[in-house]
């Protein structure tokens, strides 16, 4: 295959073809019409793991760590529903990418006016930087408690993911999925080390997941909990999955691509219950370590980190909880440089090199946490990883919107296009995350979050 140049001119003529998503990989990964229903099944696993990655990043891990600090087990419910939204939502991407060869930047450039299609791209490519920021600031926080880095050094150390996204690519896209694959594995397995020495009350666990009067009598309950599902759905992953399902070769008849849904969607629900997993082990770990033991007030990354340890009673458990932050933060970013390009393509058609573009998002995580931390100091790390969250939740209606009228239209998706119950689920879901986000948006702006 020859080597794309690092730019390529952008077609004038808004009605040509758009362009496929990542065709590096597009199609690569050829499904066998005759092969057994477990082949199919194995060789359509992959891509839900990516997205999922986006579901247990370290933007996460304070608000379930908070979350089991203050109200125990009670907001596991919380946890529990956010990730049948995102089920929800991720197989509308699914569907769109499916069944229209289209990604949802692609599609939002051939539905929508031109200023509109530049307008969503604009504030992709922030959610994008903002996501990537988070990202960063985790892994320098792991590498801070793990090596004593200072933050800034650790800031500018994981800019050398670039290679390592590089270098799978170069070697196919299953090898970026199993890379990911056993790092979520890693990831589970520190947590469920981390659960055996914390013995949590398991009659307490289970009772976390019904729902609770806490959830609306308590402000304080319900801002946190509006803070899980608000942090759930990231705006880049709706970009990112709409794209890396056309990774598989199938048959483009209806019986097969209906098969490829079905399939692709086992994929994507399996992949987020096991985010699911990872994000109530956190919670379940910080109810029963910090708030049985009345420390409460534990809301930082680096509170957790000291505290593990002595009321564990092994100097292990501080550095299995780092350890798995940092694989989280490594992890994260692999999917970063994939979101970006899909956006820069699907919108813009307009290629780039993906270590350039790797670069170019880097540096836009790594330059505004360098001057911060320099002015500031490392006390804002915490407000910075806020700010980078609100960013992400002033662009989520933005992805949200288009991709449910766009799948609801039978114009676009003929016989596939959503309908009935799941119709009615979609616009609830959209509906409950916009609003809850406006909250806490209306909560950081007033100063009452």
């Amino acid at each position: 295959m020859s080597q794309s140049p690092a730019y390529s001119t952008r077609p004038t003529d808004r009605d040509a073809p758009p362009k496929v998503s990542l065709p590096e990989v597009h199609r690569s990964i050829r499904i066998p019409a005759a092969a057994s229903f477990w082949t199919r099944l194995w060789m359509f696993l992959g891509p839900g793991f990516l997205i999922a990655v986006g579901y247990m990043d370290p933007g996460n891990w304070a608000t379930d760590l908070a979350a089991g600090a203050q109200f125990g087990y009670t907001l596991l419910f919380v946890v529990l529903l956010a990730s049948v939204m995102a089920i929800l939502l991720q197989y509308l991407c699914i569907k769109l990418g499916i069944v229209t060869g289209q990604d949802l930047a692609q599609a939002c450039r051939t539905d929508y006016p031109r200023w509109l299609s530049i307008t969503f791209w604009i504030l992709a490519e922030v959610a994008i930087a903002a996501c990537d920021l988070a990202e960063v600031l985790g892994a320098a926080i792991a590498l801070q408690l793990l090596f004593k880095l200072p933050l800034i050094v650790g800031c500018v150390l994981t800019g050398l993911d670039a290679l390592v996204v590089l270098l799978l690519q170069g070697k196919g896209f299953r090898y970026v999925e199993a890379v990911v694959v056993g790092l979520i594995a890693l990831i589970a397995g520190g947590f469920a080390i981390e659960l055996i020495w914390a013995q949590p009350h398991w009659l307490g666990v289970a009772s976390g997941f019904r729902p609770s009067p806490m959830l609306v009598s308590d402000p304080k309950a319900l801002f946190v909990s509006i803070g899980i599902l608000g942090a759930t759905v990231m705006p880049h992953n709706l970009y990112l999955h709409s794209a890396i399902v056309q990774t598989r070769a199938f048959d483009q008849t209806e019986p097969a691509k209906r098969e490829a849904i079905r399939f692709a969607s086992y994929d994507s629900a399996s992949a987020l219950l096991f985010a699911l997993l990872v994000n109530a082990a956190i919670l379940i770990v910080s109810a029963a370590v910090f708030h049985e033991s009345g420390h409460r007030d534990v809301a930082e990354i680096q509170d957790a980190y000291r505290l593990l340890s002595p009321l564990l009673g092994t100097g292990a458990a501080s550095f299995v909880f780092a350890f798995a932050l940092l694989l989280s933060g490594l992890n994260s970013t692999l999917t970063g440089t994939l979101a970006g390009q899909v956006v820069m393509e699907g919108f813009m058609r307009f290629r780039m090199r993906p270590w350039l573009r790797r670069l170019c998002t880097r540096l836009a995580a790594i330059l505004p946490a360098v001057i911060i931390i320099g002015i500031y100091g490392e006390r804002e790390t915490t407000q910075l990883l806020i700010w980078s969250q609100v960013v992400l939740s002033l662009q989520l209606s933005f992805a949200v919107v288009p991709l449910l009228l766009m799948t609801n239209s039978r114009n676009k998706m003929g016989s596939f296009a959503n309908q009935g119950v799941i119709k009615a689920l979609a616009w609830l879901t959209a509906g409950a995350i916009i609003l809850l986000n406006a909250k806490l948006l209306f909560d950081q702006f007033t100063g009452n979050g």
